[in-house]
C-alpha cells in the first residue's frame, strides 16, 4: 500500500484566524506589572504578547507573562466559596452562597471589631492593592496587618527609606541610557525581569559600561555580566564597605556633592556616657547646627548663606564639642578592619580584586563624569547652570535582603553611593516618582495604648516609621503589641511588618491569642514560611477541649494552595484577567525616572464561575461591618465594587487611587473623580504617564522645579526638600535606649543585640543564623535562587511554567562535586541545620 505524502497538505490551514479582539491590560505573572495584550477569540483568550506602547516593558514578555493565559485555565481555579466541613487539612468543604459566606465573615469579625480589633489578624501576600487592604484594617482597628514585602525586602526598603527617602526596586532604577559601571548585589531573575533584561540589553549593545554582579551563584544576570564576583553569601556589607574605605583613602569622594545633598556636615554632639552623646547638634530652632566656614560661625543647617564644613570638631554653645558627621565616618572607614587585606578572606573576594573595583568605580564616577547644560534652582534659592552626573548606577534585591544583617548591608551600598556622588544624577540610580519622599517618610506605626478602641477604626495606619523608642507599638512592660511583633524591640524598624512570623505566633498565643487569621494570596504555609510541616502542625493544634487553638481562619485566593485545605471559609477570588485591579500612585505604581505613571487592569474576560474579586469583597464587608468610609450617612454601601472604589474613592480631596482623567477628563494628578476614568484607562492601553519637566528631572529632593511638579501632580501638599542621611539619628535613639538612656529600654536579652545593630552608620556583623550552626558539619551555604519562569509560588499551578522547570537540580561547587565523585543525574541527601 502506498501512502501520497502530499494528499493532506491542502487540508492544513495554515493561517488560522487567531483573534477577533485584543484587549491592552496589566500582566499579573509577578510583581513586574507590564504591559500585555490580550488576543481572544470567541470571547476565549488565544495568545498574550507585550505592549509595545507600555513604559515598563516596551512590548517585552517573559515567559511568565506569555504563560498567563494558563492560570486562566488552570483547573486548580476555585469556582464557590467554600465552608470547611471536616477537619483542617481534609479537604472536605461544603458549597455556599456568597450571601452566607459574607454573613458568616461579617459575623465573625463584627464580634472581634465589637470586642477587641487586635484578634483579627490580616496579612496579605503580593496582591498590589495595600492601599485598599492597609486603609481596610485601619478602618477596622486593628494593628495587626502587614502584607508580602514584610518578608521579602523590608529590610532593602527601610534602610533606602531611612537613607535616601527611597530605595531600589519600585522606588528607582539604574540610568541605563547613561550610566558606565553598572554593580548589581543579589538580584534573582523572577523579580523586574523585563525592564533590566531591556537595561542590561542595552549596556551590552552600546558597550558603554561594565556590568559587576556580586552574587554567590552565576547564574542568570551574572552570567552575563562583565565580571561575577562570587561573594560569600551575607559578606556583601564587608565588600562595600571595603571599598569604602578605598575611595577615602584614595581622596575619590565627592565632597561638594555631600555638603550640599546630605547631613554629612552637620555636628554630632560628643559627650561620652551623656544622654545626648550622638545626637545632633541643634539650635533653639529645634534645627541642626553646622559650622559656617564663611562666616566662622555655628549655623542651621537650612541656612541658605551657610559653607558648611564637612570636617572637624567645633564648641558648642553649651560647651559641648560637635563632630562632623563626614569626620565620624572617615574616621571609622578608613580603620585598617575595613580595608581589603582584613575582609579578603571572610568576603571569598581577593583583596587585589576589591582595590580594582574601588578604582573602576573611582574612574567611571570622577574621570568619566557627565556635565548636562540644563538650569535649576536648588531649595535654598541657589541657581545652577548644569548638573553633574556621576555614571556610577547601583541595584540590588533581595539577595541581601534576606540575611539578618541585610540593613545595614544596604546601608553601606548607599553610603557608598553617596560618597561617589551617584544618586538623582545623569549615570546613577534614579527615583522614581511618588519617591523620594522625607527620610524616612513622617508616618508612625498605631498600635499603641490607646490607639485600638473597640467598634473604631485605629488611630493612624498600622505601618509606618518609628523615629525612635517612643515610636514603637509596645505596652509599658515594654512587650509587643502587634501579633507578628514588629516595631518592638525584636524588629524596631520592620517597616513593613513581619508577616512570615504570623502564624507561628497566633498558634502561640504570643503576644496573645487572635480569633480570626485572615488572609488573602498570603499561601504561607507553603513559600512563607521554610516550614511547612511545622506550620501544618499548628494549623491543625487542637486545645485541651479540642477546639482549634487558632479558632477561625478566612482565606480568599484564586487557586487552591496550601492554605485553602487549612482554612474555614474560603472566598474565591478572581484571576487577573477577570478583575479590576489599581496600579496606584497611592501604592505600588509603574513609574519611571522621568515619568510619574500608573495603570489598571480590567475584566477583559467575565468569570465563569461564581467568584468576586477580593478588593470587591472587602467593600461588602466594609459596608457590612458600618466601617468608616464604606458607608454613606444613610449607612448603605459606599462602593458597588472595586472598580466603583477606584473611580470614586478620595484620599484627600481631589486625590484618588488613579492619578489620570480626573475632573473633566483632562486633568491628571488633581482633580475631581471622573465617571468614564476607567473607560479612558482602557481606551490608552490600560495606563496613563505624566512626564517630568526637564527641568526637573535631576536632583529631585533638592530641585525646586521637581518639588513644584510634584505638588501639582498631588503627591505632596507642599514642598518637602530634604537632605540624605549618611548618618541615621533615629538609630542612634534606639541605641541609646540600649546605652540605659531614656525611660524606654529593651529588654536584658535583646539590650546586647539593639546597641550593636543600631549603629547610625553602617556596620557589618555576621548573619544572626552563622551563630546557630555548627560549621564544622554543615560548611557550606544552601542557595535557593528562582529562575526567570517561576514567581513565589504563583508558578506551582501554571502547567506551561512547570513544563520549563519540570526539574529543580542543585547545583554544587567544583570541590564538592569532585570530593564526591558526581556524575550529571546523580542524587545526593542534603540535610541542614535542626
Amino acid at each position: 500500500m502506498t501512502t501520497d505524502f502530499w494528499s493532506g497538505r491542502e487540508q492544513v490551514d495554515t493561517s488560522p484566524k487567531v483573534a477577533d479582539e485584543v484587549k491592552t491590560t496589566t500582566c499579573y505573572m509577578c510583581a513586574c506589572r507590564c504591559g500585555i495584550k490580550v488576543h481572544l477569540l470567541n470571547g476565549q483568550i488565544r495568545y498574550i504578547q507585550g505592549n509595545r506602547d507600555h513604559p515598563v516593558n516596551k512590548g517585552v514578555l517573559c515567559g511568565k507573562g506569555s504563560a498567563g493565559i494558563m492560570t486562566q485555565h488552570s483547573p486548580a481555579r476555585l469556582t464557590r466559596p467554600l465552608r470547611r466541613k471536616g477537619p483542617r487539612g481534609s479537604g472536605e468543604f461544603e458549597e455556599i452562597s456568597w450571601d452566607e459566606a459574607l454573613a458568616t465573615a461579617s459575623d465573625w469579625l463584627g464580634r472581634i471589631r465589637a470586642s477587641d480589633p487586635r484578634r483579627l489578624a490580616f496579612f496579605t501576600g503580593r496582591d498590589q492593592s495595600q492601599a485598599l487592604t492597609g486603609w481596610w484594617a485601619t478602618q477596622f482597628g486593628t494593628p495587626n496587618y502587614a502584607a508580602h514585602g514584610g518578608f521579602c525586602s523590608v529590610n532593602v526598603a527601610a534602610a533606602g527609606l531611612y537613607t535616601l527617602g527611597a530605595s531600589f526596586w519600585e522606588f528607582g532604577e539604574p540610568d541605563w541610557e547613561q550610566t558606565r559601571y553598572l554593580l548589581m548585589f543579589g538580584v534573582a531573575e523572577d523579580h523586574d525581569s523585563n525592564p533590566i533584561k531591556i537595561g542590561l540589553g542595552h549596556l551590552k549593545t552600546a558597550g558603554q559600561a561594565k556590568f559587576v554582579s556580586v552574587n554567590p551563584v552565576k547564574t542568570g544576570y551574572s552570567a552575563i555580566a562583565d565580571e561575577w564576583i562570587g561573594i560569600r553569601p551575607g559578606t556583601d556589607g564587608l565588600f562595600v564597605l571595603a571599598l569604602v574605605h578605598e575611595l577615602l583613602r584614595a581622596g575619590k569622594v565627592d565632597l561638594d556633592y555631600l555638603a550640599m545633598t546630605s547631613n554629612a556636615p552637620w555636628l554630632v554632639i560628643s559627650d561620652e556616657g551623656k544622654g545626648e552623646d550622638g545626637l545632633f547638634a541643634r539650635g533653639e530652632d529645634g534645627e541642626a547646627l553646622v559650622w559656617d566656614q564663611a562666616g566662622e560661625r555655628l549655623a542651621s543647617a537650612t541656612d541658605p548663606a551657610a559653607r558648611p564644613a564637612l570636617t572637624g570638631t567645633r564648641p558648642l554653645p553649651d560647651g559641648r564639642q560637635g563632630e562632623t558627621v563626614f569626620s565620624l565616618l572617615a574616621r571609622r572607614y578608613l580603620d585598617p578592619a575595613y580595608g581589603p587585606d582584613a575582609v579578603a578572606e571572610r568576603c571569598g573576594v581577593p583583596a587585589a580584586t576589591i582595590r580594582r573595583i574601588a578604582a573602576e568605580l573611582a574612574h567611571a564616577a570622577f574621570d568619566q563624569a557627565i556635565t548636562v547644560h540644563q538650569p535649576w534652582t536648588d531649595w535654598r534659592g541657589k541657581q545652577h547652570q548644569t548638573v553633574t552626573g556621576r555614571p556610577v548606577a547601583m541595584h540590588l534585591m533581595r539577595g541581601i535582603s534576606a540575611h539578618s544583617n541585610g540593613f545595614q548591608t544596604v546601608r553601606a551600598v548607599h553610603v557608598l553611593q553617596l560618597l561617589l556622588g551617584a544618586v538623582e544624577t545623569p549615570g546613577s540610580f534614579r527615583f522614581k516618582p511618588p519617591y523620594p519622599k522625607a527620610t524616612p517618610p513622617p508616618l508612625r506605626p498605631a498600635g499603641k495604648p490607646g490607639d485600638v478602641t473597640p467598634g473604631q477604626p485605629l488611630k493612624g495606619p498600622p505601618l509606618g516609621f518609628p523615629m525612635g523608642p517612643e515610636d514603637l507599638v509596645i505596652d509599658a512592660d515594654g512587650n509587643p503589641l502587634r501579633l507578628d511583633k514588629a516595631f518592638s524591640w525584636e524588629a524596631p524598624l520592620a517597616a513593613h511588618g513581619m508577616m512570615h512570623t504570623v502564624i507561628r505566633n497566633a498558634w502561640a498565643g504570643d503576644p496573645y491569642p487572635v480569633d480570626t487569621l485572615f488572609m488573602y494570596m498570603a499561601n504561607m504555609a507553603w513559600n512563607s514560611s521554610m516550614n511547612t510541616r511545622g506550620v501544618i502542625e499548628m494549623l491543625t493544634d487542637t486545645d485541651d477541649s479540642g477546639e482549634y487553638v487558632i479558632p477561625r481562619i478566612i482565606y480568599s485566593d484564586a487557586y487552591s494552595s496550601v492554605m485553602v485545605a487549612y482554612a474555614d471559609l474560603i472566598l474565591p477570588d478572581t484571576t487577573d484577567l477577570e478583575r479590576h485591579d489599581c496600579i496606584s500612585l497611592l501604592d505600588r505604581p509603574i513609574c519611571e525616572a522621568e515619568a510619574a505613571a500608573d495603570a489598571i487592569r480590567w475584566p477583559v474576560v467575565e468569570p465563569d464561575r461564581d467568584v468576586r474579586g477580593f478588593q470587591s469583597v472587602l467593600c461588602d464587608l466594609g459596608a457590612r461591618l458600618n466601617l468608616p468610609g464604606f458607608v454613606n450617612a444613610d449607612g448603605s454601601q459606599k462602593y458597588a465594587d472595586y472598580a466603583d472604589y477606584i473611580v470614586n474613592h478620595e484620599r484627600k480631596p481631589g486625590i484618588g487611587p488613579l492619578m489620570g482623567f480626573r475632573g473633566d477628563g483632562s486633568d491628571i494628578g488633581r482633580g475631581s473623580p471622573h465617571p468614564e476614568q476607567l473607560e479612558r484607562y482602557v481606551d490608552n492601553g490600560g495606563f496613563c504617564v505624566s512626564h517630568i519637566p526637564q527641568e526637573a528631572q535631576f536632583y529631585k529632593p533638592w530641585n525646586m522645579a521637581y518639588q513644584d511638579w510634584a505638588v501639582n501632580l498631588g503627591l505632596f501638599d507642599s514642598p518637602q526638600p530634604y537632605l540624605f542621611n549618611l548618618y541615621v539619628e533615629p538609630m542612634r535613639r534606639f541605641q541609646r535606649a540600649a546605652e540605659g538612656h531614656g525611660d524606654r529600654q529593651p529588654p536584658e536579652h535583646l539590650r546586647a543585640r539593639v546597641q550593636t545593630t543600631m549603629d547610625p552608620l553602617p556596620i557589618w556583623y555576621p548573619p544572626f543564623e552563622d551563630d546557630a550552626v555548627d560549621t564544622e558539619t554543615f560548611p557550606v551555604h544552601a542557595l535557593t535562587q528562582r529562575p526567570m519562569a517561576m514567581y513565589h509560588s504563583w508558578g506551582t499551578q501554571n502547567a506551561w511554567l512547570r513544563q520549563i522547570h519540570g526539574h529543580n537540580p542543585l547545583f554544587v561547587p567544583t570541590g564538592i562535586w569532585e570530593a564526591n565523585g558526581f556524575a550529571e543525574g546523580d542524587w545526593a541527601r542534603v540535610t541542614s541545620a535542626p
